[in-house]
């Protein structure tokens, strides 16, 4: 069952059930299901397709904007440190976990097996996922599986359960899918082997989490993790997509209308036959928009074509686009249009357009033809789960607990390295010479592993850009400074004319004053100072009013929650700093 047959299958559940508009929001199935529901296979799968809403759609590729990663005209709360604690709302809810526990307690009346392996597992999937986002959010949280009823005054008033409880349950939950769910590859549907994904990113999070904060017992969890990957990486039908041509490939896994099954786990499916779409086409290529851009300090971070750091060279921040751009990791000309850049099924080269990213340096990832830049009108499927992030969580893993080995890292990392063609990292080299440039961002690393953990960093930013992991990779490694560096884009010397193509002719005119008369077509004019701010080095300063950000590392790990949930409970604390 795919995400077109869910919608018209949750449909028929209203109508089968009878039930309001808003019931699967407000109310558990418990209240509507008949005595002799849970009877059949398809029984349990039109109730746990209902689960599938809990996955991101369009936030899976905007989610980065709440960081470093992305920048948009208006910073995030997280960026400005401007987070206040709501009345009420703020993702402190648990109508799904109702609905998941109420089918937990029901389903093992159907006397189908198979059935019961596939869709408990499906179940306790979607309780794992649901608590592992409240852990990320707000921390400890109270653990319920079962379903509570509205009298029951002790379970309603419950306080939060230890980190370590919480997570040894839903590592119970997913080791349960794990164990008793059939081996199976579907893009569209949870399987054993999205639990074994969902492992290897909750076991990685927690131990990290953990070991960075000085927790005690933090490494069962990083081996929890690479047990998963481990699993996923030898035993699986996936590997690293990759048909030999290292200058499209990463672009092509990501602007693929359908899913590339070769490396995607699971992903959200779109269809234009339906009218289900998202947006990214016009978030990224639109001036009327959020405007997103690359921060200069990530496209500092890819390395030279071969292997070598451009930060290594003196004013590396005062190079000029097209020789910055150039002899590049081929990613970085597959995130962001740089000389030679055409959109998806046309020919005609593409100069960055300044006017739709406040950084100089535009987002391409995702994009697709120009048919579907009207909002709301892209179509390609989003990755939730690729090998790309389980072979990262196992390389990291096992350099955190100090086991990692070069084969390891050819056997994991340096597989997405060869799709790239960039020189395989080295363990060798990596700790024997940590980058001074990631040194800085990164400043509670260290030990024996420091400049391999610190590559390994390098390569999940690159690797993962606009997947929305940075928020959560800064709070496990507790790195919030990195998110109250200067914000900058791309370098100018000054107004003049520019060419950001390297063919000779101008694209860009920078000015100051009156706009320049017998404006030429195709050219863009901006006015520095109004349109385009530079800083005292020449670089676009997209927020000149924000250069002064702070990070509370005493609350800003975790969210406030919501004042009226802790008026419900009274047994309830607020997070640290929020009080």
């Amino acid at each position: 069952m795919n995400y077109k047959q869910a919608i018209s299958i949750i449909s028929i559940c209203f109508s089968l059930f009878g039930c309001s508009e808003d019931y699967l929001d407000k109310q558990p199935l418990s209240e509507v299901t008949t005595e002799n529901f849970f009877a059949t296979a398809s029984d349990l799968e039109l109730y746990t397709n209902g689960f599938y809403r809990m996955l991101p759609s369009t936030s899976i590729y905007n989610g980065d904007s709440r960081t470093d990663n992305i920048i948009e005209i208006e910073l995030s709360e997280e960026l400005r440190g401007a987070r206040l604690v709501p009345t009420s709302g703020g993702e402190w809810n648990w109508d799904y976990l109702r609905d998941i526990n109420f089918f937990l307690e029901n389903y093992e009346r159907s006397d189908d097996e198979a059935a019961k392996n596939q869709y408990g597992g499906v179940a306790r999937f979607f309780r794992a996922y649901f608590y592992f986002e409240k852990l990320q959010r707000f921390g400890e949280v109270p653990w319920y599986d079962t379903t509570i009823d509205p009298t029951d005054e002790e379970a309603l008033t419950k306080p939060r359960d230890s980190r370590d409880f919480v997570v040894n349950k839903i590592l119970e939950d997913l080791d349960w899918a794990i164990e008793n769910m059939p081996a199976g590859q579907e893009l569209y549907e949870v399987t054993r082997y999205t639990a074994l994904a969902l492992k290897s990113r909750v076991g990685l999070y927690e131990g990290t989490y953990e070991k960075y904060r000085g927790i005690a017992g933090y490494e069962e969890f990083l081996q929890a993790s690479v047990e998963a990957s481990e699993e996923l990486i030898t035993n699986s039908p996936y590997a690293i997509y990759s048909t030999g041509n290292p200058q499209e490939d990463y672009a092509n896994l990501f602007n693929s209308h359908d899913a590339i099954g070769t490396e995607v786990i699971l992903a959200r499916e779109y269809s234009q036959a339906l009218n289900i779409g998202h947006n990214v086409n016009y978030y990224t290529t639109t001036s009327s928009y959020g405007r997103p851009g690359m921060p200069k300090d990530l496209v500092n971070s890819y390395l030279n074509s071969d292997g070598t750091r451009f930060t290594n060279q003196a004013n590396y921040n005062q190079i000029f686009f097209t020789e910055e751009v150039d002899d590049r990791d081929p990613r970085l000309s597959q995130t962001i249009p740089t000389p030679g850049y055409t959109r998806k099924g046309q020919s005609m080269e593409l100069a960055p357009n300044l006017g739709a990213t406040v950084t100089g340096y535009q987002v391409t990832k995702f994009v697709t033809e120009p048919v579907y830049d009207t909002n709301g009108q892209s179509i390609t499927d989003l990755p939730l789960f690729r090998l790309g992030e389980v072979v990262l969580n196992y390389a990291e893993a096992k350099a955190e607990l100090n086991t990692l080995t070069q084969e390891d890292l050819d056997n994991s990392l340096n597989h997405l390295r060869d799709r790239a063609d960039m020189p395989g990292l080295s363990l060798e080299m990596a700790n024997s010479n940590p980058d001074p440039f990631l040194s800085s961002q990164y400043l509670n690393v260290n030990g024996s592993n420091k400049g391999v953990i610190l590559e390994i960093r390098r390569e999940r930013r690159i690797e993962l850009f606009m997947e929305d992991f940075r928020w959560d990779d800064i709070v496990r490694w507790k790195a919030g400074e990195t998110l109250t560096q200067p914000i900058r884009g791309m370098y100018f010397p000054g107004p003049g004319e520019y060419d950001l193509t390297g063919d000779g002719e101008t694209n860009v005119v920078l000015y100051e004053g009156e706009r320049p008369g017998n404006l030429v077509s195709g050219v863009q004019y901006y006015e520095l100072g109004a349109d385009i701010t530079l800083d005292e080095n020449g670089l676009i300063e997209p927020h000149p009013d924000f250069d002064d950000r702070v990070f509370n590392e005493d609350k800003d790990y975790l969210y406030p929650i919501p004042r009226i949930e802790l008026q419900l409970n009274p047994n309830l604390e607020q997070n640290p700093g929020w009080e």
